[in-house]
């Protein structure tokens, strides 16, 4: 073990024990190979007491070790349905009521990024943080032009504290990997690295500006939705700008209900919207926790939200989109041997697998769910279940999915605090038979087609060339070999089935670009395929 984790980890159990929570780690199986360090340790010995309460002592205990730990404690707080009251409300906290740092920092790091002081690059600057998060903090400020905006600073040496605690995890999942039996199936050390890349990114403030562009250009005209605009001649790696929003915090109940706002309306549209940022845009915003989002009641009736911080933003592959589309309309429908078919086919769980076992476990652990409200949903039991069944039948975690999964429990714990009687699946399920109906299909095909269509045409255009080549190439091949009439026939014959295969594969492609053109009557390019598809045949080798 490197000197420099093996110290960090001293600090660590350090920080743990002054906040009376290393009974934590000597509590947790797969940490136990550490506990010597407690034992060794001065700082254990003696009676302790603290009359601060446990929840305050856990979110002190991470605020002090720094951002990685808080972003942790912010994620769980989202579920305060499984977290004991005293933890959750304190947990609550890191969301954006971190003590932010100096306002003397503030301004020298506005003069070094900028070349100036600030009250030469803004009208007004104010040095005391509006609000401070873990890797960040915002200041208000106003623009020569007028206009009201907020300027995000990172943190001084963040990048050092979170690179730091990232060797603290690589160790921790190494550790996993090798003592830990399920450790081949969770995979560790790839979710760590999936991680790794999400909380460097944020660290780049351009790259956060340019994921709130294009949020905001996906929900430019959204009555659900609003995104503030970037000052983009003002943004730097360390300092971004944008439009001040006002609004009311989403956790902030009374105050919601005391501005007549439609709840119901608000809890079924923020479904709608990680839904359609999932499936429609394939572009999702993945740090949805409380402090990141507030509510526009200038029409309580049709409340909008407002978003901020864009520092994590997610994207799938097309493969797992249109899986994850699948299995949630299956999931719907009830149809839980079709959700067992699409995991055992895209390789989640191993191609062995029984399907008619693997569907008897996944009707067992979500029938009881449906048809229920959020309140009468216990998501820990379910979870728990789930990973029973995950076990049971060898199922790997997909790293890929792991920030889908966190922002999708977020989302979930959202809707639980707005409005408990919110029927999640009803809300989520239109939205996803509207993308799958624009995703398959002959409409679907002639779109894609019509997106190709620059490809299509350069690759007509080479056609005649490419069939003659072929045809001088199957020439001059079947000459040379043709030593007597019946191998000759033979080449001919060969040479004959091609050039089929090949011309049903030119009809196809015309028949594709004619339906892509929307050419009518579009029965014509229908009989173009099946003619393609009769030469293919007529050409296959037999």
């Amino acid at each position: 073990m490197r000197l420099r984790l093996l110290f960090r980890l001293l600090v660590i159990q350090r920080v743990l024990v002054r906040h009376g929570l290393d009974e934590l780690i000597t509590s947790t199986h797969l940490l136990r190979p550490l506990r010597f360090l407690f034992y060794l340790s001065p700082w254990t010995w003696g009676q302790r007491k603290s009359d601060k309460p446990r929840g305050v002592r856990v979110r002190e205990a991470l605020q002090e070790l720094g951002p990685i730990y808080v972003k942790f404690g912010q994620s769980v707080s989202t579920r305060q349905d499984v977290l004991p009251e005293d933890v959750g409300v304190e947990l609550a906290k890191l969301q954006d009521k971190m003590p932010p740092f100096p306002a003397e920092e503030a301004l020298a790091q506005i003069e070094e990024i900028y070349g100036q002081p600030a009250q030469e690059v803004f009208v007004k600057f104010d040095a005391e943080a509006l609000a401070a998060a873990s890797i960040a903090q915002v200041h208000v400020a106003q623009l020569h032009t007028g206009e009201e905006v907020v300027v995000k600073l990172l943190r001084p040496g963040v990048r050092r504290q979170i690179e730091r605690d990232l060797e603290v995890l690589y160790a921790l999942a190494g550790m996993a990997r090798r003592y830990w039996s399920d450790a081949r199936r969770l995979r560790p050390v790839e979710v760590i690295a999936e991680y790794e890349k999400t909380v460097l990114n944020e660290l780049d403030l351009m790259r956060e500006a340019a994921n709130a562009s294009q949020l905001r250009r996906n929900f430019i005209d959204s009555d659900q939705l609003y995104v503030p605009e970037v000052y983009w001649e003002y943004c730097r790696p360390r300092a971004m700008v944008m439009q001040r929003i006002y609004g009311i915090p989403i956790s902030d109940m009374d105050s919601l209900r005391r501005a007549g706002t439609n709840i119901p309306k608000l809890a079924s549209n923020g479904v709608e919207i990680f839904f359609t940022q999932v499936f429609r845009h394939n572009f999702f915003h993945a740090d949805m926790h409380p402090g990141n989002i507030f509510v526009d009641v200038t029409d309580p009736a049709n409340p909008l939200y407002a978003a901020v911080d864009f520092g994590i933003v997610g994207t799938l592959s097309d493969r797992d989109r249109r899986y994850l589309a699948e299995n949630f309309l299956a999931f719907f429908d009830r149809d839980y041997k079709r959700v067992a078919r699409l995991h055992v086919d895209s390789a989640w769980v191993p191609a062995g697998t029984r399907i008619d076992e693997f569907e008897s476990a996944i009707r067992t652990v979500c029938e009881p769910i449906f048809n229920k409200p959020l309140k009468e949903i216990s998501f820990g039991q379910v979870l728990m279940r789930l990973f029973t069944i995950a076990r049971a039948f060898d199922m790997e975690i997909q790293p890929q999915l792991v920030l889908l999964q966190k922002t999708l429990l977020n989302i979930e714990g959202l809707g639980r605090q707005l409005y408990p009687e919110l029927d999640l699946w009803q809300t989520a399920q239109p939205v996803l038979r509207e993308w799958m109906d624009e995703h398959t299909g002959p409409r679907a095909m002639a779109k894609r087609v019509r997106e190709e269509l620059p490809e299509i045409r350069f690759m007509l255009d080479q056609l005649p060339t490419i069939a003659r080549q072929l045809m001088d190439r199957l020439n001059e091949e079947s000459r040379p070999k043709a030593k007597h009439p019946v191998d000759r026939r033979r080449m001919l014959l060969w040479a004959k089935r091609r050039y089929l295969a090949f011309s049903g594969a030119v009809s196809i492609v015309a028949a594709a670009l004619l339906l892509g053109l929307q050419v009518q009557p579009d029965w014509v390019a229908w009989a173009l395929g099946v003619l393609g598809a009769g030469l293919i045949f007529a050409g296959r080798p037999r």
